[in-house]
């Protein structure tokens, strides 16, 4: 088998001496995934319970931070280390289709990386120390030797983390100038748990392929079936937690607005529940919109809640 081949074999298209089109970049950074960080970062920021002010800037570069950047190098470094398996899964990708040829995908996601971190540099403190973590979770989560994501448990935690909860608490962080209280940690971390049931639905478009690459995603190892009712479960319960805390913190709007939302899942949970394989893109549409909803009505009354008491 010649180098070519061995190449094709893997995903990875024949170098050429055209760099690739813009387009082929944009979508490799897949800019649809910056909505859930750069969501979490806004939710980080109203509940820090300060005015923005003239910080608007500041905010902007934060929320570019959490989206363009650090979560479109994670897709990078994903495609990259993904594109065997996109080679069976989805081969009209960018990497595999050979639109974004060579090495130039792994050459990509350092820039992006490198150009993440500098970024953060500039911000400083703890939003520093949360990008370095980030990243250090995107590499890991994909790339060999620890390559997070052949475990179902393990990947799915660390994207809900890096998705929602690390967000949340840098928009926080970076508002108030310092490590948020109590409760916004508790509330990141919640949403965060939550989340794991966002990405085991998402991983229902790659059963094959990752059966047959070993990866044993939720659904590829616990079987569509159950991983769905799994998900289900681990949305709701954080939830449900977080409405009952509303409540013993004296937000009862806000704790009903994030009951009835939850209710409005459980009854579209049913029906994803009927047809798991069929209906997880449709419910990452439909119920996790009320998801994302239901975590800005929580940052509303952690603003209300600054500065009393943790």
């Amino acid at each position: 088998m010649t180098g070519a081949e061995r190449a094709a074999a893997r995903g990875i298209a024949p170098a050429g001496l055209a760099a690739p089109a813009p387009r082929a970049v944009l979508e490799l950074l897949k800019p649809i995934t910056w909505f859930a960080p750069m969501w979490a970062f806004g939710c980080g920021v109203v509940s820090a319970g300060l005015p923005v002010g003239g910080r608007w800037p500041l905010v902007a570069i934060g929320a570019a931070l959490c989206g363009p950047l650090v979560c479109g190098a994670s897709q990078a470094v994903n495609d990259w280390f993904d594109r065997d398996v996109d080679a069976i899964n989805e081969p009209s990708r960018p990497i595999p289709s050979g639109r974004i040829p060579g090495r130039a995908g792994l050459a990509i996601a350092i820039f992006w990386t490198a150009l993440s971190l500098a970024v953060a540099v500039a911000l400083g403190g703890f939003v520093f120390m949360a990008t370095l973590f980030g990243l250090a979770a995107a590499w890991a989560y994909s790339a060999p030797p620890l390559r997070l994501k052949r475990n179902g448990w393990w990947g799915n935690a660390a994207c809900g983390a890096c998705y929602e909860g690390l967000p949340w608490v840098t928009g926080t962080a970076l508002l108030a100038g310092g490590l948020p209280n109590v409760r916004v940690l508790v509330m990141a971390l919640l949403y965060s748990i939550g989340a794991h049931g966002i990405m085991t639905l998402n991983d229902f478009k790659s059963v094959e392929g990752d059966r047959r690459s070993g990866i044993a995603s939720l659904p590829a190892s616990l079987g569509v079936a159950a991983a769905a009712r799994l998900a289900c479960v681990t949305m709701a319960v954080p939830q449900a937690v977080a409405v009952a805390l509303l409540a013993e913190w004296g937000r009862p709007l806000h704790a009903g607005i994030v009951a009835a939302l939850l209710l409005a899942q459980l009854v579209l949970m049913r029906r994803l529940l009927a047809a798991p394989a069929e209906r997880a893109a449709w419910y990452n549409a439909t119920g996790t919109s009320l998801y994302v909803l239901g975590m800005l009505a929580a940052a509303f009354a952690l603003h209300g809640l600054a500065g009393a008491p943790a």
